[in-house]
């Protein structure tokens, strides 16, 4: 697809951010693969166990990657993903020389992005693969091992216990996503809605510039929520970001939560593994912290706290039982308003089981 990215430029710069690999040819590499694979398989029973969430799609399978592959799998997800926005946006850019530049700007600044997240990401679940001819290449629990290495070097983690605490977090969102079997097309849906209906009129991104200085002006934060989208979000689409920002913040809780309890007994270094990642998160600094907060990532770092202290206040009011109905159906999920505001969706389930 040409479109307004060249996804070539944009691996060649990723895996040219992403750097050279130290740990990749470690001895300990090869442990990474066979140890995933067993960890995965016991993270979902202890996570079946803690939540009563089963998939619907058979087994985790776990991928242990370097940062290229990461790169390669996050790249066949945009494509998919962005491809009715980047249809939209092929007329605006054009052919020429002009478009050809454009394209490769477009490509530099999406690997730019992908290659700095290749360094930092330990694991991930890759729902966005969406074509149904690479059904291989769907559903994988990814573990990026150099990364996941490097930790475990630096702050000399017990490695197992450690694998079976990443694959616990990963493992639980993809339980959430195959054993609630609405969740992922709703959630899809709502991401297709948001960008069916961007307007790539470079208009009104001077628009939303303009705007964005009025409020800075004014002492507001424009950048808060959501970075960029959030800044040129419509009304309408405010509506839907912010639906999928409270639905991502009470997975993302969920997941630690779940991380948590279903490692009860089995990763007795748990806590000080959550504390270092918590200090790794707030090590970005310069650049990068403002880079963060353009493209929304600090946002979803929010949706962790977030997501966990709507989580503790739902379960103090009526237990695990009123939890799940965030689960029963699309309406059931809390907005952004009620995940920092639980008492809101408190009142609106009007459970009779509320204590």
């Amino acid at each position: 697809m040409a479109g307004a990215v060249d996804w070539d430029v944009a691996r060649r710069v990723a895996n040219r951010v992403a750097g050279r690999e130290p740990f990749a040819e470690s001895y300990h590499y090869d442990s990474l693969e066979p140890d995933f694979a067993v960890l995965t398989a016991q993270a979902e029973e202890l996570v079946g166990a803690a939540t009563g969430l089963r998939s619907l799609a058979g087994p985790a399978r776990a991928r242990v990657a370097d940062r290229s592959m990461w790169v390669d799998a996050n790249l066949a997800s945009f494509q998919r993903l962005l491809r009715p926005l980047l249809q939209k946006m092929d007329p605006k850019v054009g052919g020429g020389a002009f478009g050809s530049v454009t394209r490769r700007i477009s490509g530099a600044e999406l690997g730019m992005l992908l290659g700095w997240m290749s360094t930092r990401v330990l694991g991930q679940y890759d729902l966005l693969v969406l074509d149904d001819e690479q059904v291989d290449e769907q559903d994988l629990v990814y573990y990026v091992g150099p990364n996941v290495l490097m930790m475990e070097r630096r702050y000399a983690f017990p490695p197992k216990e450690f694998r079976l605490w990443l694959a616990l977090h990963e493992v639980t969102h993809r339980a959430q996503f195959t054993g609630v079997p609405w969740l992922r097309p709703y959630f899809l849906s709502l991401v297709e809605e948001l960008l069916a209906s961007v307007d790539p009129d470079p208009q009104r991104l001077i628009s939303a510039l303009q705007d964005v200085l009025e409020k800075k002006r004014a002492g507001d934060d424009p950048l808060a929520n959501g970075g960029v989208m959030g800044i040129l979000a419509t009304p309408e689409q405010k509506i839907a970001l912010d639906k999928i920002s409270g639905m991502m913040s009470l997975l993302e809780g969920h997941g630690d939560v779940t991380m948590d309890r279903a490692g009860h007994g089995h990763v007795p270094s748990a806590e000080r593994f959550g504390r270092v990642l918590r200090q790794r998160r707030q090590e970005t600094k310069g650049l990068m912290k403002l880079l963060q907060r353009l493209v929304g990532i600090e946002a979803k770092l929010q949706q962790y706290a977030q997501g966990e202290a709507f989580i503790a206040e739902v379960e103090r009011a009526g237990g695990p039982a009123l939890l799940n109905r965030a689960f029963e159906a699309p309406e059931n999920l809390p907005t952004i308003a009620e995940i920092r505001n639980p008492s809101a969706w408190l009142a609106r389930m009007s459970s009779p089981i509320v204590t």
